[in-house]
Formats: structure tokens, C-alpha cells, sequence
């Protein structure tokens, strides 16, 4: 029953987390054409890759953080456990990086170069945020068990 509930709750604050950025998005939209307007028409398939690869991703992450860590990922109720399988061996940040993945997918598929920028923004800030506000509250929260992880998992692209 608890997971249950911690599931149904993971699955409103992701919803509401893809309106919002869905919202932003295609607000960002309108600046397509200060930007050169529509991007060619091969940009709809790679888009729709990205889109289901990114979306598979953020899936994932939050399965992980709902069966292993008894939490979801929205900030205001974060799991309780710490979390280190599924995604979060290869990555310390797959979540990221597969909204990330997502809303560019989204911006090729809406052959936005608005979106592009608006993706490659967010990226600069997740690694503000994580680097800043994240990855030190991880450490006092976790204490060694996180610092180990640090030391073993790279923060964005796999090891080889």
C-alpha cells in the first residue's frame, strides 16, 4: 500500500513536471523566428528517438526512486534511501539527462530552434544546480555511502 501511494504521487508531481515544462516550451516557441525559423524537415525523426529514449530514461529514474528509495523525485518529498541501481550505476545524473534528452527530442521534433536553446539552457543550469544546491545536500544526507558513490559514478556521461 505505501509504495502504492509513493508511486501515485511520483506519477501527479511528473506529470505536472512535464506540463510545466511542456508550457515553457512552446512558449519559448516564439522565438523561432529571431532565430531562423523552422528547422529542416529531417529533424521530426531523430526528435522522436530523443523524445522516447529521454522519456524511457526519466521512466526509469523515477521507478528506481519509487521501488528502492521509497520517494519521489520531486524535491519536497525525495526518497528516503539512498539510490545507486538501475540508471544511477552508469550516471549520477540520468534523470537530467533524460529530461534533458526529452525536451530536445521535443524541440527537433517541433523543428524549434528555440526549444534547442531553451535544452541546452536547462542543461546549463541542472549542472549549476546539481554542482551547487544537489550534490552537497546528497553528502550530508548519505554521508560516506554518498561520497563513495562520488568517487565510482561519473556525474554525467558513462565511463567506458
Amino acid at each position: 500500500m505505501k509504495t502504492s501511494l509513493v508511486a501515485a504521487k511520483a506519477v501527479v508531481f511528473g506529470s505536472g513536471f512535464l506540463l510545466v515544462w511542456g508550457w515553457v516550451a512552446l512558449r519559448f516557441r516564439r522565438l523561432d523566428p529571431l532565430l531562423g525559423g523552422a528547422l529542416g524537415a529531417w529533424a521530426r525523426w531523430p526528435g522522436v528517438v530523443l523524445m522516447i529514449a529521454g522519456g524511457a530514461l526519466g521512466v526509469a529514474c523515477v521507478v528506481d526512486f519509487v521501488v528502492r528509495g521509497s520517494g519521489t523525485p520531486a524535491p519536497f518529498d525525495p526518497p528516503k534511501k539512498f539510490v545507486a541501481a538501475g540508471p544511477y550505476r552508469k550516471v549520477r545524473n540520468p534523470m537530467y539527462i533524460g529530461g534533458i534528452g526529452l525536451l530536445a527530442g521535443f524541440g527537433l521534433y517541433l523543428r524549434s530552434p528555440a526549444i534547442l536553446l531553451l535544452a541546452a539552457i536547462f542543461l546549463l543550469l541542472s549542472h549549476v544546480f546539481v554542482t551547487r544546491v544537489e550534490e552537497p545536500g546528497l553528502r550530508k544526507k548519505f554521508g560516506a555511502a554518498y561520497e563513495e558513490y562520488l568517487k565510482s559514478v561519473p556525474r554525467w556521461l558513462p565511463k567506458r
